[in-house]
């Protein structure tokens, strides 16, 4: 029996099997850590967040280290999770596309405070240049 479960060796292999398997990572159970790649860490980081089960998981800057294209496969990923296990998840990003990939809801932080919370289609139509320039890449402008 392990520490932190009621469950026998045999049915923790099963339970990590089957969260590897949630994190497209089914046969790797036996391998180091320094075996895997940058993405097959970030989703064995996820799947050990996710084998107890939580309500809420938080990501913070998932995509950090990872190109664009293994980025986009966590968001992804992230998505899938929380429409099969109907988990919700706040993920703290600077990343505009992966937070639309993976939110319902935006919240924006400015200054120390929340400045903006709601829909991306209330985000979308936000009378803020600052938060509007956020979601689009680009500098605000400043007054002469």
């Amino acid at each position: 029996m392990a520490l932190n479960s009621d469950l026998d060796e045999d049915e923790i292999r099963e339970r990590v099997s089957e969260t590897l398997g949630l994190v497209e990572l089914e046969g790797v159970e036996e391998r180091m850590p320094s075996a895997l790649s940058g993405g097959m860490r970030k989703r064995a980081a996820l799947a050990r967040s996710l084998i107890m089960e939580p309500e809420v998981v938080l990501f913070d800057e998932p995509p950090t280290g990872l190109d664009p294209v293994t980025s986009a496969t966590i968001g992804q990923l992230i998505r899938s999770i929380q429409n099969r296990l109907k988990m919700t998840s706040v993920v703290v990003t600077h990343d505009s596309p992966l937070a639309r990939r993976v939110g319902d809801l935006v919240a924006f932080l400015q200054d120390g405070g929340l400045a903006f919370l709601g829909t991306w289609e209330e985000a979308d139509s936000s009378s803020s240049e600052a938060f509007r320039s956020f979601l689009t890449g680009s500098e605000e402008s400043h007054a002469a």
